[in-house]
């Protein structure tokens, strides 16, 4: 297991984006509904820098947009640009690739306020493969084939993610951290259309981990090679539990380990898209929760599980209009509080 968290015992955290346009109502909702594990959102609603994977492109080189899309122009000469992230990675350079208000408008906002009694705070970005996957060189192939910026990846979000934390842990005190990888490709994990090499997955993700002086998690809404994403030893394992809890729960054994060496998952049951979100009550989301953690308890010990859980949205709120947003946020604490209530 990598470095771990407090045990957050039924906290609630959000994934990643909200539907606001103003960084400081974002921010306030936070704090308001992530008491204990807050988070610095995205807002996609400002523009396409705030989206998955072209927050986190600032420093890519021979980027370029065109129709809303991420590219890599190799036309151009970008070998220096590739040799300077190589450079300040070896050489501990992070300050340069901290997140600025053009692709995190929440970020300074964020480390404005202050935090009392938290477990810590996070910050998520967009890990390397599904970056690699999304972004496309002119002939449409993913950079993630292109053998030299598939090993440069890891590094730009590695010195990302390190720029980040030492901004947080200085500029906020808190004494702790917790850095997320997005990774919906994660999902092509032993898929023969979308190839991914575990072993290059494997060593990018321990590049990120070994930059880090904090905690690291995984996101990934979509249904994957569970036993292998938990094999890497993140802090936090964050899923879409609503849709994909049934698939998971196959490897309780797995997750049993997992829990006893300190790794947290993060329920994701409470529904981020609006038009999904309308057509459930709370009552019938907590009952939904409570019937994923009948079958957990089936081999993990209760206690262990209730300690280990955190509740969260299934993915970014982004797909919602702002009151839908805040009700999405009211629910995912409502299922947090009746864990309690499975053990009175």
């Amino acid at each position: 297991m990598n470095k771990i968290l407090a045990s957050p015992r039924g906290a609630t955290t959000g994934v990643g984006s909200l539907p606001f346009i103003d960084p400081d109502i974002a921010c306030d909702v936070v704090r308001k509904y992530c008491q204990r594990l807050p988070y610095i959102p995205t807002l996609p609603k400002r523009g396409i820098l705030e989206r998955i994977v072209f927050s986190d492109s600032e420093h890519l080189p021979g980027k370029i947009i065109e129709e809303e899309r991420l590219l890599i122009d190799r036309s151009r000469d970008i070998t220096n640009d590739i040799a300077k992230i190589y450079e300040d990675f070896l050489g501990k350079n992070f300050i340069p690739y901290l997140p600025t208000p053009d692709y995190y408008s929440c970020f300074d906002n964020m480390l404005s306020r202050n935090f009392q009694d938290i477990i810590a705070l996070k910050f998520q970005l967009t890990g390397p493969v599904t970056f690699g996957m999304q972004v496309v060189d002119r002939e449409r192939k993913p950079i993630l084939y292109d053998p030299e910026l598939a090993d440069m990846l890891p590094k730009l979000i590695a010195l990302r993610a390190r720029a980040a934390e030492d901004a947080i842990r200085e500029r906020t005190g808190v004494d702790e951290t917790l850095i997320v990888m997005d990774e919906p490709y994660y999902a092509s994990l032993g898929s023969s259309v979308v190839p991914l090499d575990k072993e290059q997955v494997r060593e990018g993700f321990t590049e990120i981990v070994t930059t880090l002086k904090g905690a690291i998690g995984v996101h990934c809404c979509a249904n994957t090679d569970w036993e292998f994403v938990l094999s890497l030893k993140p802090a936090v394992l964050s899923f879409d539990a609503y849709t994909n809890a049934n698939e998971f729960l196959l490897y309780r054994d797995k997750i049993l380990d997992f829990m006893r060496n300190g790794g947290v998952i993060a329920w994701g049951v409470v529904p981020s898209e609006g038009e999904v979100f309308r057509k459930e009550t709370i009552d019938r989301l907590i009952q939904r929760f409570q019937s994923i953690r009948e079958r957990a308890i089936e081999t993990i010990p209760s206690d262990l599980f209730d300690r280990q859980s955190l509740i969260t949205p299934t993915c970014g709120i982004r797909l919602a209009d702002e009151e839908t947003a805040i009700d999405i946020m009211e629910s995912t604490n409502a299922v947090s509080e009746s864990i309690h209530s499975f053990t009175s």
